[in-house]
């Protein structure tokens, strides 16, 4: 067999696939964080369970990366049901949608990630299948046109967003639980690394995984991806402490203390060197670094305004004084724009 052949390969990748699916947990008690939200799931499971009945559907509302997904699986895991996964971009009008509904079986759960983002078509569809198991299917066109109604068994259909403003409220008030997730705290992160690292085998003392924990923008997801990125940089520099592992290989990386990476810090900069601190609208931003201007706010804004690095005012962007110092740079005296 050859040295690059690619059979040789596919057994690393079967195993690298395997340990991503065992980095999430199972079950409500190994899910970190997200409390609240943890304990009003369990409440609405063990009721169902008790009266013989399908969980209510669940809205899973927050930002990127806090475990909408796993929160979904969990669910069909604690209840002991099938779990049938869709997007919404994949559902692009309602025959789609009608395919998918019409195939599940009686409790299965259904999850659609990014819900908001399904057809209109499909949407109201989904309206009768919530909240009366089922569909109306039309055959023809015209005035020979007839709707056709299709029962469906009872399930639970499990929506996650990141955008809870984009949802039409007829199809938000047909869930009977919405889950708001919140950002972690560092200590959260901390046990999330502690598992993660056990998983992966590896022996890091808490402060480094405290380090990584800093730098992981309160998001479980950027926690994992970093501190497998510190298991290659230690695999490769073996010689190295724990710490200076971390800090070396998130260096390379581009994530500074504070979790920065390049093109947050390239947002603040531009901000700062090229509009004097701003105010500066996001499209001005996006063309100065060459980057798509819904990125920015998406993506990069929101974080780097829950740092208190810049805000948003009436006329602009606007760079704050912990936005300049954290450059290393002297914010200018008496501007009334600096917050």
């Amino acid at each position: 067999m050859s040295e690059f052949d690619i059979t040789s390969v596919e057994p690393l990748d079967e195993a690298e696939l395997d340990f991503e699916g065992a980095l999430r947990p199972s079950s409500l008690d190994e899910f970190v964080g997200q409390r609240r939200v943890v304990g009003q799931l369990d409440l609405l499971l063990k009721a169902a369970e008790m009266d013989s009945r399908t969980p209510d559907h669940i809205l899973l509302a927050g930002p990127p990366g806090l475990g909408k997904t796993t929160l979904a699986m969990i669910v069909a895991h604690e209840t002991g049901r099938a779990l049938r996964m869709s997007s919404g971009p994949a559902i692009s009008h309602a025959g789609d949608l009608a395919a998918l509904l019409s195939s599940l079986v009686p409790g299965e759960v259904l999850f659609i990630d990014e819900i908001h983002r399904m057809a209109r078509s499909a949407e109201e569809m989904l309206y009768l299948a919530m909240e009366d198991f089922r569909i109306d299917i039309m055959v023809g066109k015209g005035v020979g046109a007839s709707s056709i109604p299709l029962e469906l068994p009872p399930f639970t259909l499990v929506g996650a967003t990141t955008r809870t403003g984009l949802l039409a409220n007829p199809l938000r008030d047909r869930f009977g639980f919405t889950g708001h997730l919140e950002f972690y705290e560092t200590e959260e992160l901390l046990r999330v690394l502690t598992r993660s690292a056990a998983l992966l085998g590896l022996e890091i003392p808490q402060p480094a995984l405290a380090e990584i924990a800093g730098r992981s923008r309160g998001t479980p997801r950027i926690a994992n991806r970093l501190l497998r990125r510190v298991r290659d940089y230690m695999t490769v520099h073996s010689s190295e402490s724990a710490i200076d592992a971390v800090n070396n290989a998130l260096a390379l990386y581009d994530v500074d203390p504070r979790g920065l990476d390049r093109l947050d810090r390239s947002v603040l900069t531009v901000l700062i060197n090229r509009f004097a601190g701003g105010p500066v609208g996001v499209s001005s931003l996006a063309v100065s670094i060459g980057e798509d201007a819904e990125t920015i706010e998406a993506v990069v804004e929101p974080f780097l305004i829950r740092e208190g690095l810049i805000v948003r005012t009436p006329r602009g962007r606007v760079a704050t004084q912990e936005g300049w110092k954290h450059l290393g740079l002297t914010p200018p005296a008496n501007d009334p724009t600096l917050l």
